[in-house]
């Protein structure tokens, strides 16, 4: 007699250092939200925030984890947001942030690539980081 099939056990997603999920590549909105769904302590709640406004700034915006890092940008056209969780804070990425207004205030060693860090205690200002996200998605994406 064949045993009936049983649904997996949830398994927690491993947490790389500095606790960034390890989310398996996928495209579209799932992995994304389980990417944030995985994420520790305060991230989870600020990665869903920021996905929130993003999906607000640009509706329609393409989604997907690459790299074990929610990715957002326009089908199509490329890429023009990602995030990725570090110990203590959660780096934003905006790959055309130089040409933001104001610019982004965190450096990259690409030129063009322009950083902002947020922090558990940092106030967040929803407005400028909207207004940013509008921006870089009439801004060319990145290929990746």
């Amino acid at each position: 007699m064949a045993k009936p099939n049983r649904p997996a056990a949830n398994v927690e997603p491993k947490l790389l250092s500095g606790g960034n999920p390890q989310i398996a590549k996928g495209y579209g909105d799932a992995p994304v939200q389980a990417y944030i769904a995985a994420m520790p302590g305060w991230k989870r709640a600020m990665g869903g925030r920021l996905d929130m406004l993003i999906a607000r700034a640009v509706p329609g915006v393409y989604k997907a984890v690459k790299w074990n890092s929610p990715f957002y940008g326009i089908e199509g056209e490329g890429w023009f947001l990602s995030f990725h969780c570090f110990t203590a804070y959660i780096k934003v990425a905006f790959f055309r942030g130089m040409s933001l207004d104001p610019v982004p205030q965190g450096e990259s060693k690409s030129r063009d690539t322009r950083y902002l860090d947020i922090h558990e205690d940092d106030p967040f200002d929803e407005a400028q980081f909207s207004a940013w996200v509008k921006q870089a998605s009439h801004l060319p994406g990145e290929r990746m």
